[in-house]
């Protein structure tokens, strides 16, 4: 079981579809949980960022057992060897997080896409997804685990697994869904 929880004032819509194509490419149960607040003391005013471990922190607070959970975040995260963060996840472990704050055509002036957000959410919840599944960064560019450090790594690859990645995911997957019955 994936469960997609909206931190703050993220719109709904993205929530509804992430949720919807990670059940349909995962083909698993994805459910939505109550919206969370902002973890207070994230927020470094100085950078005007919010800490991603922090996040991570607030959805292992309230994950499913033997289960994964997925935050959206409308604000922009950072680690501190990073100036930013489109996603974080535990490798092998519960919890991703996804920004979508610098997947938005706004955040760089242009005018906004709600088709390309939707694509890029679904791309970046895929991949730290992924990570909670136990899978590294994939060679492949066109993977949905390549590594994206910028916005046309994003773009370039496609919102599913390589032959390598989803037989592995499908594999973990499989475990988790051993684990809970």
């Amino acid at each position: 079981m994936i469960t997609v929880v909206r931190f703050g004032q993220v719109d709904p819509r993205i929530e509804a579809e992430v949720a919807g194509f990670l059940a349909r490419t995962l083909e698993c149960g994805v459910e939505c949980a109550a919206p969370l607040p902002e973890p207070a003391g994230a927020l470094d005013e100085r950078r005007r960022q919010w800490m991603s471990i922090e996040f991570l922190k607030a959805l292992l607070a309230v994950a499913p057992r033997n289960g994964r959970i997925l935050g959206l975040t409308g604000c922009d995260l950072y680690i501190p060897m990073l100036s930013f963060l489109f996603g974080q996840a535990q490798l092998d472990g519960a919890a991703a997080v996804v920004s979508v704050a610098r997947l938005r055509q706004e955040f760089y002036g242009l005018p906004g896409d709600d088709g390309l957000l939707m694509t890029r959410a679904r791309k970046e919840a895929l991949h730290e997804l992924g990570h909670t599944l136990g899978l590294v960064h994939c060679a492949d560019p066109l993977c949905a685990m390549s590594l994206s450090t910028n916005l046309p790594q994003v773009d370039a690859k496609r919102d599913e697994y390589c032959q390598v990645c989803g037989p592995a995911a499908r594999a973990r997957l499989d475990a988790l869904n051993g684990e809970t019955t």
